[in-house]
């Protein structure tokens, strides 16, 4: 199955690419009679990566292109990011994939690339400029903006929550903030959002983020948790204050923590995205423009809402990952 492609996804119901899973590889040199297209992701700490390396490893085999994908250890190391990009363009790849952590310190080496005719090929986080071709990326504004609805409909349409975001300098980071925020403010005059904290997808700093807002606002009655990390670290805000089951929390991606949270009812669901869709079109469409084919600006490659009640249904299942 080839995922959602050019089209706005508003419900919870969407296609996604599957992939047998594949071992973490450190980057090869690219073989001389195959096209190379180097992979260059926001991190390797959340179980996502994994994922969206499985698909383009998929797609490099399918399309017979030779591939290497890296990130930098967090999704904090932004200069460590643009050192990647910068390594991956001194050797002359047919075409770049790239997932910014931080836009605009990536534009001056992507503007290198199009000067040089490398076709760049946005993926999860778009840039905030025109050289992508296109960027293969769930539409996190729509995904948050369900999230929001979700977490008004579980705190019966009233009262004070929270969010915990990975950052604010990321398309995705910036537009699931937007897209739950506004969606509470359009729709649901009587909640209030009482703050909104970005603690870089850590763990440890989003837990002890979460816990700093309840003590601040002890009314608080949900927590949205932005991504993998900013989630974990408000579940683990919850066992430490003893309020699991007393606050909502809602989180955005998978892995065995908010899995096994939400299945014991300490989350109450997430967004999940199509990871291995993601990574799949990001090569794909490499190599589409490598070949000069038309490739739509942007690829929406999906979303699903899932909680305990459909955790283990058909079109969930093949989109969480531990």
């Amino acid at each position: 199955m080839l995922g959602a492609c050019g089209s706005k996804t508003t419900d919870t119901k969407t296609t996604g690419a599957t992939a047998a899973p594949a071992a973490t590889a450190a980057p090869v040199a690219a073989k001389a009679d195959k096209l190379y297209i180097p992979v260059i992701s926001k991190g390797f700490q959340h179980q996502f990566w994994q994922a969206v390396k499985q698909g383009a490893e998929k797609a490099a085999k399918e399309f017979n292109v030779e591939i290497t994908f890296e990130g930098p250890e967090t999704e904090t190391q932004v200069d460590k990011q643009i050192e990647m990009l910068q390594a991956a363009l001194g050797k002359k790849p047919a075409a770049i994939a790239f997932a910014a952590l931080d836009s605009k310190a990536a534009t001056p080496l992507l503007e290198k690339a199009k000067a040089g005719k490398i076709p760049v090929i946005g993926f999860d986080s778009g840039v905030d400029s025109d050289i992508p071709i296109t960027t293969a990326a769930t539409d996190n504004k729509a995904a948050a903006a369900l999230a929001a609805d979700k977490m008004a409909a579980l705190i019966g349409n009233e009262g004070e929550i929270a969010l915990v975001v990975h950052d604010q300098t990321s398309r995705t980071g910036i537009d699931r903030r937007d897209g739950f925020t506004n969606r509470i403010k359009e729709k649901y005059p009587n909640i209030k959002i009482v703050d909104t904290q970005y603690g870089g997808g850590d763990q440890l700093k989003s837990t002890d983020l979460a816990k700093a807002i309840v003590q601040a606002h002890p009314n608080v009655k949900g927590f949205f948790g932005a991504n993998e990390g900013s989630a974990i670290g408000v579940l683990n805000a919850m066992a430490e204050l003893k309020k699991e089951g007393k606050i909502v929390v809602i989180g955005y991606d998978s892995g065995k923590q908010q899995m096994d949270a939400i299945r014991s009812g300490k989350m109450a669901g997430a967004i999940t995205q199509d990871p291995i869709g993601i990574g799949y079109w990001s090569v794909k469409a490499a190599v589409q423009a490598i070949k000069g084919e038309t490739v739509p600006k942007s690829i929406d490659t999906g979303f699903h809402w899932y909680d305990k009640t459909n955790i283990d249904a058909a079109d969930i299942k093949p989109l969480l990952y531990e």
